[in-house]
């Protein structure tokens, strides 16, 4: 299983001089499982360019799992070249809300006065499907997916092929401004879908004096995504979601303070066109 970041930023695309290095697209990871279709998680920015890299390849089928519904994680799926193919089975995966199904919850994006296409006219006709409770599989890899802590609502995802076990958390408050490290772990948002993967793309938004000011904001400090890393017992931390205020130099001074903080996990900063093989 491969996976390669084509968005990592939070919140807003932040393309520039001073984002060159990590990326200003949002957030979006494409998924490679063998086969001639397609996993991506999340539809930000990011995916637009994914769809260009294709130079004409046409997927069999495209499932995007989409975390929340936040723009940041949609606003690029309307600019995704498979999304106006007819002979592409598309499938859009996202979290359960008590009044309202997937598909109307995305559809006012798909209309005027917001775009000029309506869903309905969607050449790939699109199904929608909220997550189950249980995991599933799409192909050949087996997904889960929880609730986790962030305004939406919002869910976390696992995706396992074989050993390989990647864990997708890129909008996460798992302390929600208590001490983490003290918690016990049945009361740890997102633990169990985290829990042992090699990978971990996890939220790390805020320094600890951003965060102090953004409490229930939704997003992680830099400490607290370190401690949620090690309590899961994964490998790798892959810090996500990028301020958007955040220039490289500021991100590789979030990375510094991650790595003094860890002692189990290797830590490092996400950036546009990195592949990890699972």
């Amino acid at each position: 299983m491969r996976a390669t970041i084509w968005g990592c930023r939070g919140t807003l695309a932040s393309p520039g001089p001073e984002t060159v290095r990590y990326g200003g697209q949002t957030s979006c990871v494409a998924v490679e499982t063998g086969d001639d279709s397609m996993l991506i998680l999340d539809a930000g920015t990011g995916i637009r360019p994914l769809g260009m890299s294709l130079d004409g390849r046409r997927p069999k089928r495209v499932d995007v799992l989409i975390t929340h519904l936040h723009t940041d994680h949609i606003e690029g799926l309307r600019f995704f070249g498979p999304f106006w193919d007819p002979e592409v089975e598309f499938r859009i995966w996202g979290p359960p809300a008590p009044t309202k199904g997937l598909e109307q919850r995305l559809a006012p994006f798909f209309s005027p006065p917001y775009f000029p296409v309506h869903m309905r006219n969607v050449p790939s006709r699109p199904t929608f499907r909220e997550v189950p409770d249980e995991p599933w599989t799409i192909g050949s890899v087996t997904v889960s997916a929880s609730l986790v802590k962030h305004p939406g609502p919002a869910v976390g995802y696992r995706v396992q092929d074989g050993g390989g076990a990647l864990a997708y958390l890129p909008d996460h408050e798992p302390g929600l401004g208590t001490d983490l490290a003290t918690i016990k772990d049945t009361w740890i948002s997102g633990l169990g879908v985290a829990r042992g993967a090699e990978l971990l793309i996890h939220d790390g938004q805020y320094t600890v004096d951003e965060y102090n000011q953004r409490v229930g904001w939704g997003h992680s400090s830099t400490p607290d995504a370190v401690t949620f890393a090690e309590r899961a017992g994964v490998e790798r931390l892959v810090l996500f979601h990028h301020d958007p205020l955040h220039s490289d130099a500021d991100l590789e001074a979030i990375l510094a303070d991650a790595e003094r903080l860890a002692s189990t996990v290797t830590v490092e900063l996400g950036h546009e066109g990195r592949v990890f093989e699972l």
